[in-house]
């Protein structure tokens, strides 16, 4: 059964009048669905495969008045798919189609308001509803992302670090990497579904020009100037998300570098004591030492100052 989400409207002017469907919503369509679709509305409506093409002229064509539309889309974190799923527009003068494999921010808004009279009842106008509802959508998330790389930062660039042990500290960098990785991929399935939206926005506006409305237009115009604000700040959040990467494991590299020069030094003041005792441990027969009073005492302080001359040392030199 096709999942008709707007099904029939009022004819303006003839209340009570049932009027064919401008808009008819396709969920995961099957071979049936597709051939009905044909056989109704003179419509070909593309597999998924065909929506997953990445070539602008497999995701944007023209045959007449049809325009076939494709893009990627941005779904939920929670999603099973490894991979975006496709979502694809069949736009004519009577009649949008809208082909899609999962659930769709902003559908239920625009059928809302289009049950509300809201938004005059014509492909056009749904058309031009749903792309300002998915470019809403996408402003919210970049809104998101901002914030949660702007707590990651705070806590990153923090001038006063609690004291805690090493291991809660590099716990607390390893979970603020893990953070800015995730948004990072956010931010790039969010960037995919925009550079979508923004060529079929244009090529909309280029294609459809003779047969869309002004005011359609200019909405559509509106978009496509809200789209490149929208890519212009991506563009930011995409710089700071590089620079916090950078910061993190700078910060990562500054800690693996002062463990690897406590072990340096710690090595370098254990080799005088070892050469001492080790010398002393000997089993001569001629050895002076053995025959002193206080030879015990000699060798101890020997060791205690050659522990404490390269401690002093580095010390001075600030090395430690």
């Amino acid at each position: 059964m096709i999942a008709l989400m707007l099904t029939a409207y009022p004819a303006p002017g003839a209340a009570g009048t049932v009027v064919k469907p401008v808009w008819v919503d396709l969920l995961q369509p099957t071979p049936e669905e597709r051939d009905r679709i044909a056989r109704e509305y003179g419509l070909r409506v593309p597999s998924r495969e065909a929506l997953q093409e990445i070539e602008s002229s497999s995701r944007l064509r023209a045959d007449g008045q049809v325009l076939t539309l494709s893009m990627p889309l941005t779904v939920p974190d929670e999603r099973a798919d490894a991979l975006p799923a496709p979502f694809g527009f069949i736009l004519s003068p009577s009649v949008l189609v809208s082909v899609r494999f999962t659930e769709v921010h902003g559908l239920a808004e625009v059928r809302a308001r289009l049950d509300q009279g809201d938004t005059p009842a014509d492909s056009t106008a749904v058309f031009a509803a749903l792309i300002e509802s998915m470019v809403d959508y996408r402003a919210d998330l970049l809104e998101h992302i901002s914030a949660d790389v702007g707590a990651v930062s705070r806590r990153v660039f923090a001038r006063h670090i609690p004291q805690a042990r090493r291991a809660v500290l590099d716990g607390a960098l390893r979970e603020m990497l893990a953070e800015v990785g995730a948004a990072g991929d956010r931010l790039s399935e969010i960037r995919e579904s925009l550079l979508g939206l923004q060529r079929i926005v244009g090529f909309s506006c280029e294609m459809a020009h003779d047969w869309l409305r002004p005011e359609i237009r200019a909405r559509l115009a509106t978009a496509r100037g809200d789209l490149a604000s929208l890519s212009d700040y991506e563009t930011h959040l995409w710089e700071k998300i590089h620079f916090l990467l950078d910061a993190i494991l700078g910060f990562i590299n500054t800690d693996q570098n002062n463990i690897f020069k406590v072990l340096t030094i710690v090595s370098v003041v254990g080799i005088p004591p070892t050469l001492i005792a080790s010398m002393y441990g000997m089993n001569f027969h001629n050895m002076p030492e053995l025959s002193w009073r206080y030879g015990y005492q000699f060798g101890l302080a020997l060791i205690l100052a050659s522990t404490l001359l390269p401690i002093l040392w580095f010390k001075w030199r600030g090395w430690w």
